[in-house]
């Protein structure tokens, strides 16, 4: 979104193709948008059988209700063959009408890159934060994204680099970027990451008060009323206010009573409760690990799923951040790893020192000013 904003305010025409449940959130930017692909969890419940999987599941099923194993085997179907299958079907009848001079397309969406390769379209590549590969999964989904590749008909129109051989726009600061993905020979174009959220105020127990303000949200997809539970329950011990994300998978009111120093929403405006923390405890999701980092604030993670198990490490590595793995997941231990947080200065020094850095890469009006080098 930042980027396509910067385009379009430098008097670029900008379409944006994504699912429909975003498309309000562009009118209101001013952004024309276009139907494209299926969600996400779309992709998964479609990978794992479709309407026969959702019966058989009572109508509904949660990411986090899937054991590990099965969901592994079904992210290899969905990133590797439904979701750049639904996009490159959505997109590619666009492209020929409108015939645009360049695609950006997200690391995660080869689906666009493949429509616009067929299009004859340049691509440049929009990465959303550290680039890591599961030994035990990557290769597979690679496999399948080949395969499927092949089936359009544009296996020989694209590179085998995670960037499909585009200029890969890399919003994460180098220190704390993937080493071998850098050294991969991708040409790099580096962005600032920028916060994108919906304007939206807090209640004044959270902008106001003494104590240091600890802000917990495990995200949209693995989130559970348990986990946040056990971390509020090692929060509590300590002088600190807390303010959770619950995210709509989550009612609030499944935390059970809550004190009035923990408030607690289905939806928090993240960069406005970022000027206001002093730590982060998280689930290792890019956007918020980033947007931690960009604040200079320390954070506990406890990582859910791929995206935070590359984060976690990375954050602790550089001294900005702490984690909690597996059986280590508990009330004391969020309580232990959150006081050292509040309490030791080194780790906000180095988050601090990753901010400075964040701060220093160019923006993504920068990137847009770049434009022409990468249609030519």
């Amino acid at each position: 979104m930042p980027l396509a904003q910067a385009a379009k305010a430098a008097g670029h025409e900008v379409w944006f193709a994504t699912s429909e449940q975003f498309h309000p959130i562009l009118d209101k930017a001013g952004l024309r948008p276009v139907a494209a692909g299926l969600t996400v969890p779309e992709a998964f419940i479609e990978a794992a059988g479709g309407q026969a999987f959702l019966e058989a599941n009572g109508g509904a099923a949660q990411a986090s209700d899937i054991p590990p194993e099965v969901l592994a085997r079904l992210a290899v179907k969905a990133f590797g063959s439904v979701l750049p299958r639904s996009v490159f079907t959505d997109l590619a009848p666009v492209l020929d009408s409108v015939a645009p001079d360049l695609v950006v397309h997200e690391i995660l969406n080869p689906g666009a890159a493949f429509a616009a390769a067929a299009a004859g379209i340049p691509g440049l590549c929009h990465g959303i934060g550290r680039v890591s590969a599961d030994p035990a999964i990557d290769p597979l989904i690679q496999q399948e994204l080949f395969a499927t590749a092949t089936d359009l008909g544009v296996a020989g129109k694209i590179g085998h680099s995670q960037s499909l051989g585009n200029p890969f726009i890399d919003i994460c600061p180098p220190s704390l970027q993937n080493p071998d993905f850098l050294a991969s020979g991708v040409q790099i174009v580096p962005q600032r990451p920028v916060a994108f959220a919906e304007p939206g105020e807090l209640p004044a127990g959270v902008t106001q008060g003494e104590d240091p303000l600890v802000y917990l949200s495990f995200g949209t997809v693995v989130t559970s009323a348990q986990l946040l539970r056990t971390a509020i329950d090692g929060l509590l011990p300590l002088e600190a206010r807390v303010l959770v994300a619950t995210s709509s998978v989550v009612d609030p009111a499944e935390l059970g009573q809550l004190p009035d120093r923990v408030v607690a929403l289905p939806w928090v405006p993240q960069p406005e409760a970022l000027r206001h923390a002093a730590v982060v405890v998280h689930h290792g999701g890019h956007g918020t690990t980033l947007g931690a980092l960009a604040a200079g604030l320390p954070q506990l993670i406890l990582p859910a799923e791929g995206d935070g198990f590359s984060n976690a490490p990375a954050v602790a590595a550089a001294g900005a951040g702490r984690l909690l793995i597996g059986e280590d997941v508990s009330a004391p231990g969020v309580q232990t790893e959150v006081h050292t947080l509040l309490t030791d200065p080194a780790y906000r020094a180095a988050a601090r020192k990753i901010a400075d850095e964040i701060a220093a890469l160019p923006d993504p009006a920068a990137t847009v000013a770049r434009f022409p080098e990468f249609i030519a």
